[in-house]
Parts: C-alpha cells; sequence; structure tokens
C-alpha cells in the first residue's frame, strides 16, 4: 500500500501545572530528513525523538515542533541575589551612575543571575514521560494522512495507466497495419512512375524496400516492454506490502518514458504519433505524482 509524503499530526496534554503541544509534519524529499525543534532545556531528548520518526517513516522532509509552558510557581527560578548586586556594583562604577538608576530587567538577563530550579532532574524525567506518548500519537496522525492521501495518488495513478493501457492496446492493432500501407503506397508510387517496366517492378525489389522500412518502424519489443512495465507498475499500486515503494515508481515512470519515446521516433503514421504524444502526456503527470510517494 502506498503512502504520500504529505501529512500533519499534533497532539497535546496538561500534567503537573507542565502545558506540553507536539506537532509533525511532512513534505516531500527524496531522503528522510528530520528537524526537531524543542526547548532548550529538553534538547536531551532529540536523538530518541528523531528514533521515534525513523521508525515511522522512511522518507519525506519532517519537521517535529515540541512546545512546553509552565503556569506553576514551580517554574520561576532563583535570583543570585550575591551575583546581580556585583553586576549593579561593576556596571555603575564603570559609567559613573547610581546603582539605583539601574535597570533590573537588563540585569537579571546576564548570566549566573537566574538559576534554574534545582529539580531540573526531575522536571527532565516529567517533560519526557509526558512528551513520548505526545510524540507517538502526532507521529501516528501523521501516518495517518499519509496513508489517506496514498489512496487518493494509488486512484489517479491507476487512472493514468488504465488510459496508457488504452492506447498501447490501440498501437498494437494498428502497429501491422503501417507496413501494409506502406508496401501499398511503394507499389502504386513505383506503378506510376515505371509503368509496366517489368524488370525495375521486379517483387523482390518491393520485398527488399519493405523488409527495410518493416525493420526501422518494428516496436514489437518496445510495445511488449511497455505493457510489462505498466502491468509491473499496477501491481505495485495494488500491492498490500507494507514498504516504501516510491523510488521504485520513479524508475519505473522513467523506463516507461524511455520507451515511448523510442516508439515516437519510430512512428511514421499519423494516429500512431498521436497516440504516442497522449500517452507520453499520460507518463510526465504520473512522473509528478510519483514524486509525492513515499
Amino acid at each position: 500500500m502506498i503512502r504520500s509524503m504529505t501529512g500533519f499530526g499534533d497532539a497535546s496534554s496538561h500534567e503537573g501545572g507542565l502545558a506540553f503541544g507536539v506537532e509533525i509534519r511532512s513534505v516531500n524529499n527524496k531522503f528522510l530528513k528530520t528537524t526537531i525543534r524543542v526547548p532548550e532545556r529538553l534538547a536531551s531528548l532529540e536523538p530518541e525523538l528523531e528514533q521515534m520518526i525513523r521508525a515511522a517513516v522512511s522518507r519525506g522532509s519532517v519537521t517535529l515542533t515540541v512546545t512546553c509552558s509552565e503556569s506553576g510557581e514551580a517554574a520561576a527560578h532563583t535570583v543570585n541575589a550575591a551575583a546581580l548586586r556585583r553586576y549593579a556594583e561593576q556596571i555603575a562604577a564603570a559609567v559613573g551612575v547610581e546603582v539605583s538608576s539601574l535597570n533590573l530587567a537588563d540585569l537579571v538577563t546576564l548570566p549566573g543571575v537566574l538559576q534554574p530550579p534545582g529539580d531540573e532532574e526531575q522536571r527532565l524525567h516529567q517533560a519526557r514521560r509526558a512528551i513520548r506518548p505526545l510524540v507517538e500519537l502526532a507521529v501516528a496522525h501523521m501516518v495517518q494522512m499519509r496513508t489517506r492521501e496514498g489512496v487518493a495518488l494509488r486512484e489517479d495513478l491507476l487512472g493514468h495507466l488504465s488510459f496508457i493501457g488504452e492506447r498501447l492496446a490501440r498501437l498494437t492493432e494498428i502497429a501491422p497495419r503501417v507496413v501494409v500501407e506502406y508496401e501499398r503506397r511503394l507499389k502504386a508510387r513505383m506503378e506510376g512512375l515505371l509503368g509496366d517496366a517489368d524488370v525495375l517492378t521486379d517483387p523482390g525489389v518491393l520485398v527488399r524496400e519493405i523488409a527495410v522500412y518493416a525493420e526501422k518502424t518494428d516496436i514489437a519489443e518496445e510495445l511488449a516492454r511497455l505493457g510489462e512495465h505498466l502491468k509491473h507498475f499496477r501491481d505495485l499500486l495494488l500491492s498490500e506490502e507494507e514498504r516504501p515503494l516510491g523510488r521504485t515508481m520513479d524508475f519505473l515512470s522513467q523506463e516507461l518514458l524511455r520507451e515511448a519515446n523510442t516508439i515516437a521516433s519510430k512512428s511514421p503514421d499519423a494516429e500512431m504519433s498521436r497516440l504516442i504524444v497522449e500517452i507520453k502526456g499520460a507518463i510526465d503527470r504520473i512522473k509528478e505524482q510519483v514524486q509525492n510517494v513515499e
């Protein structure tokens, strides 16, 4: 079953005066690229959060954002009064002003003035215990969305494959007619130019000319390979296997286009040319769509 690389998921919770929020979104990428944004004090959680993402998806550019806000008094930092006083005295002496004229809001941002709560390790443990289930839930929501998008992608791609299959059947039907029509035109032209000159209208001459033409315009192998690629592509779309298929489909779409280009170069017939143009247009749409497949 194919999945899209576009998805979104979120989850949130409140625990012990802490509010946690998780958002995850993904877009197309040839490989798996993860960007994790967490509060600075939770930076040590990044490696395990990345592993959780990699366990769920294999391709796409994935951005995970974790927020944590505190509303209780336990969130307050402790003011290092000695450090604050020393900063104030030095600054006042350096600029020649009274200590009382200094802006406290600026002073408390200086290094060492505000000390984090002493139970930081416990708070980190609490955050890890709350955040991991939220990330699991948000990732699951994103995967569900990618799966739903994959169903829509599959239906669209199957439609393009059916379109190509119909044109391929028509090409297979009319391809032999091209040589027959060439034989008729060649014989008529030679008879018109040479009249009854039997020696010059020897059937051997016609046979050789037609054989050369048939070899140049023979597309039987290309039609067969195109048909096999279509079957392989359809089998992938209908497969229920849980594995990434996007790169395989991208390769197959390139092979479809290669065979179509070869057929186009060998098609002197107007109807065949029209059919192959329609096929190439459908292949281009397939190539665009498979860029969204994981």
